[in-house]
């Protein structure tokens, strides 16, 4: 039977309201009828309120399961069978309250990274338990992003952007995170945060990753708290904050952990592996699992006395918890079913259980009023999230100067190298098919010139996740700025492929005709630029998605009506010849190269008589009539399409994000 929790009654026959964050000292909170109902949203954030606020985590009778697919080869074996549903967490009950560390530990598999991305509500709706989780006894009963918003969290791996140094990193996250502040405000806030967290010394430095040299890697685990605390949570969890770091880096971490836990009264959980000596004495409370179940739940004293009361002596050279891993089996054996608590105190803390009918009636409140907003203050918040976006990328493609020199010096060398190989073509029978080819060349170049951005785009994708999971903004946001910083520079490596390329080739000598080469260049480079970003989205590594990259620009080329006529295309593979990238391009180059020679002759038959004009060129491509401008709305809704495409996908991703 599902478990929901009950608030303590209210005084006088008021009604059951409560407040979430509590200003009283009192680690219960207060209740008061002109309290907000549970529906209401939480209190500000800020950081002199959580200074003098005590909250207290609850969390009772969690369990959590997974359902595994079975593959294709699977399904067509075992018909009648379905893989059996995974228990990774089972009836985990605890009490988590301000100023204290609470550390989860237990042998690989046992759910500690589980239980944290629940408790900070990274799991689906279908998955996440309202009635398991509370804070000061209110029931997280909306949706898990109750608990991304009220709870702070830190990943395994240190999602960060390598080339923005630390003070950027936490300006930025605090503009995106702080809306409502003024700009001195958040400096103000990021630099008592870097002072905080030990990182003054390193303000300016690059954050760096395994190929940019930064920062120490205790100092990137530190900025990477600091980018989850910038909006001061009462509630902060980590997953294995220490894991990768040397003895010394891992000690820093945790002693600033404890100092801001009794600084601001914040509630830290964590999960870790085997402690030191020196890093137990900064622990309060320990929580042991063992194949999703609770086994200790308490002090570092009381897990000695368990361990005793077993009859086994912990040897000298090893800490009560090394030990326990040892005999993980017996503990496990020993465990009561009952829900396991560090004393009567603790137990007595837990709200009353509901039944099911009550968890259910309670489910299908609307919990919608706090997130009504006003139109001009969303279009405002929007507005600003773009403007710190663009800000974000132009710094990074500019200091990406593998990115920034490869696009610049590709178009010049290619324009040069592919322009002296065509030196002032002739107007003769020869000289269309050399154009034709020069075209043809050109487009295949310039469609598998962006390839290179594909390493950066999956390396910013994880950042993207992670921030748009926390709702530091939108996904629609980030493309719209992606798009707004991308145009100018891809129109300035359009412009130096395109000049040597066509006056270098002697191509149709007017004015508007290199004008509108330049244009479709342009459009060329960004069709291609918006189907790397969605293949980046949809690919899970580099060379999966530089493989995918490979065989779709092939496939476009094959089809562009360039090698195969279209005539000559089997009927099953027609659709390919129209959604080819190449063929539009194409089609419009030659349009734009012929549309006003088409009464010149190219080659004559003794006798003058002209065999080959302009016109007869556009007709062979089948090109009667002027499209260049269809084409030219048909490429801008290609380089549209791959961007929403994008956007679905990554906004998908962001709402599933565990990150």
């Amino acid at each position: 039977m599902a478990a929901c929790f009950h608030p303590k009654p209210t005084i006088n026959g008021e009604d059951d309201s409560v407040i979430l964050f509590s200003t009283s000292s009192s680690p219960q909170g207060s209740t008061s009828p002109s309290s907000s109902s549970y529906h209401s949203p939480p209190p500000s954030l800020s950081s002199h309120h959580h200074s003098r606020t005590s909250h207290k985590l609850t969390v009772r009778n969690l369990s959590y399961t997974i359902h595994l697919k079975g593959s294709i080869p699977d399904s067509f074996l075992h018909l009648a069978q379905k893989p059996k549903p995974v228990e990774v967490l089972k009836s985990v009950s605890f009490v988590a309250r301000s100023s204290e560390i609470v550390a989860i530990l237990g042998p690989s598999g046992t759910g500690k990274s589980s239980l944290l991305r629940i408790i900070s509500g990274r799991v689906n709706d279908k998955d996440f338990d309202p009635c398991s989780i509370s804070i000061d006894d209110h029931l997280m009963m909306r949706s898990p992003d109750q608990l991304r918003k009220i709870c702070g969290f830190v990943a395994q791996e240190d999602n960060l952007l390598p080339l923005l140094t630390v003070r950027e990193t936490l300006i930025f996250s605090a503009k995106f995170r702080l809306k409502e502040m003024s700009s001195k405000e958040k400096e103000e806030r990021v630099e008592s945060l870097m002072q905080e967290l030990g990182l003054l010394h390193v303000a300016d430095s690059f954050v760096g990753d395994e190929e940019n040299r930064g920062i120490s890697g205790g100092e990137r685990k530190r900025v990477s708290i600091g980018v989850d605390m910038i909006h001061d949570p009462p509630i902060l969890l980590l997953d294995e904050p220490t894991s990768g770091l040397d003895s010394s880096s891992a000690l820093q971490v945790i002693e600033l952990l404890a100092s801001m836990a009794k600084a601001r009264g914040r509630t830290v959980l964590l999960s870790i592996h085997q402690p030191s000596y020196r890093i137990l004495r900064y622990i309060s409370k320990f929580l042991l699992l063992s194949h999703g179940s609770v086994v200790h739940n308490g002090s570092l004293e009381l897990l000695e006395e368990n361990i005793q009361r077993l009859g086994f002596q912990i040897p000298t050279q090893l800490n009560a918890l090394e030990f326990a891993m040892e005999i993980m089996p017996a503990l496990e054996a020993s465990t009561p079913k009952l829900t396991v608590v560090e004393d009567k105190d603790s137990y007595e803390s837990y709200p009353r259980v509901w039944s099911d009918e009550e968890c259910n009636r309670i489910q299908q409140r609307d919990y919608d009023d706090d997130d009504k907003r006003m139109g001009n203050f969303w279009f405002f918040s929007n507005l600003l999230e773009i403007m710190f976006l663009c800000s974000r990328f132009w710094k990074i493609i500019y200091r990406t100067k593998q990115l920034f020199l490869a696009r610049t010096m590709q178009a010049i060398v290619g324009g040069l190298g592919l322009a002296s190989v065509y030196v002032k073509v002739r107007k003769d029978e020869e000289g269309v098919a050399e154009r034709l080819g020069l075209f043809a060349f050109s487009l295949s170049f310039l469609l598998s010139s962006t390839v290179e951005a594909l390493p950066i785009y999956l390396q910013e994708r994880r950042v993207l996740m992670k921030e748009a999971s926390r709702g530091a903004y939108k996904i629609s946001s980030y493309m719209i700025a992606n798009t707004i910083v991308f145009m100018p520079f891809l129109f300035a490596v359009s412009i130096l492929f395109a000049v040597p390329v066509y006056w270098i080739v002697g191509l149709n000598p007017s004015i508007s005709a290199f004008a509108f080469f330049t244009f479709v260049v342009w459009l060329i480079i960004l069709m291609a630029s918006s189907l790397v970003l969605f293949l980046s989205a949809i690919s899970p590594d580099f060379i999966s998605g530089n493989s995918l990259i490979c065989t779709v620009l092939g496939s476009f080329f094959l089809f562009s009506g360039y090698f195969i006529p279209k005539d000559n295309i089997p009927k099953y593979w027609l659709f390919m010849y129209y959604v080819s990238l190449y063929r539009y391009p194409l089609d419009t180059l030659l349009t734009n190269e012929y549309w006003s020679l088409r009464n010149e002759c190219f080659s004559w038959r003794p006798g003058n008589m002209c065999i080959l004009s302009g016109n007869d060129v556009l007709k062979s491509r089948g090109l009667e009539k002027d499209t260049r401008w269809i084409n030219v709305g048909i490429m801008f809704g290609f380089f549209l399409f791959y961007r929403v495409l994008c956007w679905i996908i990554l906004a998908r991703k962001a709402s599933t994000s565990t990150i």
